[in-house]
């Protein structure tokens, strides 16, 4: 039967004793420490008997130990060797002060971040890499599934992420390179007019907006809305562990996940290249009409003549790179969320924010190598 704690002062013609008996149990406390402390606040050279003690644990011997304060002595215990052991236990901790380290500042602390970064650069890298190959695996095995058991492949999701990543997202593509070409045409116009040569903005908007604006326009808006979509998706079937329980079924997260998402951008961000064209040349067409008097006939047959088809199949060679940046970062960094809604947020930012700067630096890659091949 438990019995709660409590303690009773006994004097004596050497040093004054606190007998303690009952259980000194986190549950049959209830402010007993607070009251030995009281009693022993002011006594020098006060003993301890715990012989009646039933039952003590590290909470009871705490609350023991922080009565007596700095004067403990386990020479001034009687007590059963168990007991006297978790005292000298919970004595030996209480006593431990923290370490404190300076905290580093000025050039110590600049290269501390430094080799932080540098570090985190190399895992982030391998671990790109890591990502790449599962998907790259994935994707040959449902090639071949394609040719030998085309029931296998999961078309369901396939067709979803293809209307809600690419269908859905013609409308925004289409608005947004609608004015970025009329305003490549309003500078081209303010510009060529110095010279007498306002006739040549066609050839500028046909190069812009053929070459380099539809897909990278394209490509950054999808980084906005699909590879954010992408990242909270599966960030949070991440919290609520459902890729947990996929593994668990011995269903691979990758082939039910991350390849219908890479298949579906790599399928229709072709056609929104297409419509990000038309509309940035419609954009320009406009421009030039209400400014120059050049009507659509004129506009078409210089761009026909002049620009030619070989800048659009440059942009159009760039599109599966590009959605695969935004599908690999989008899917990566969803998988990468951990457990709170914190995680959440960071990773659909990063994924944001990565893929816009990959779709950069890649497009400049292309620029460099286009020019070196004379394209």
């Amino acid at each position: 039967m438990e019995k709660p704690a409590d303690f009773r002062m006994q004097a004596a013609t050497d040093r004054p004793t606190a007998a303690l008996s009952g259980d000194w149990t986190t549950n049959l406390l209830a402010g007993v420490g607070e009251r030995l402390a009281q009693e022993l606040r002011g006594r020098q050279g006060v003993s301890l008997d715990l012989t009646k003690v039933r039952r003590m644990d590290t909470a009871g011997a705490y609350a023991i130990v922080r009565a007596v304060g700095t004067d403990f002595n386990l020479d001034q215990v009687v007590a059963r060797p168990e007991t006297r052991r978790l005292l000298e236990l919970v004595d030996n901790a209480a006593r431990v002060q923290p370490v404190v380290r300076p905290e580093p500042r000025g050039f110590h602390n600049l290269t501390i971040r430094i080799g932080r970064g540098m570090v985190n650069l190399g895992v982030e890298f391998l671990d790109t890499m890591g990502f790449l190959g599962h998907l790259l695996v994935v994707a040959l095995r449902a090639l071949v599934n394609l040719v030998t058991a085309p029931h296998k492949v999961r078309w369901a999701p396939i067709f979803t992420q293809m209307e809600r990543a690419g269908l859905d997202a013609i409308p925004i593509v289409a608005i947004t390179t609608f004015f970025i070409g009329a305003v490549v045409a309003l500078l081209g116009v303010n510009m060529l007019r110095q010279f007498g040569a306002e006739v040549f903005v066609v050839e500028l908007i046909g190069v812009a907006v053929i070459r380099e604006f539809n897909i990278v326009i394209t490509a950054v808006l999808l980084s906005g809305r699909s590879a954010s979509a992408f990242a909270a998706e599966l960030g949070s079937m991440k919290m609520q562990q459902e890729v947990d329980a996929m593994q668990v079924m011995g269903v691979d997260p990758f082939e039910a996940l991350v390849l219908p998402r890479f298949i579906a951008l790599l399928v229709t961000i072709p056609l929104l290249t297409f419509v990000a064209t038309l509309a940035g040349l419609l954009g320009g067409l406009m421009v030039t009409w209400s400014t120059l008097g050049l009507g659509p006939t004129f506009f078409l047959q210089r761009i026909v003549d002049n620009v030619g088809a070989t800048h659009f199949w440059i942009a159009l060679s760039k599109a599966p790179v590009m959605a695969g940046v935004v599908a690999g970062i989008g899917c990566r960094q969803g998988l990468l969320v951990g457990g709170d809604v914190q995680s959440l947020g960071q990773r659909v930012t990063a994924a944001v924010v990565h893929a816009i700067f990959a779709i950069i630096m890649l497009d400049a890659v292309f620029a460099l190598i286009y020019m070196e091949l004379d394209l």
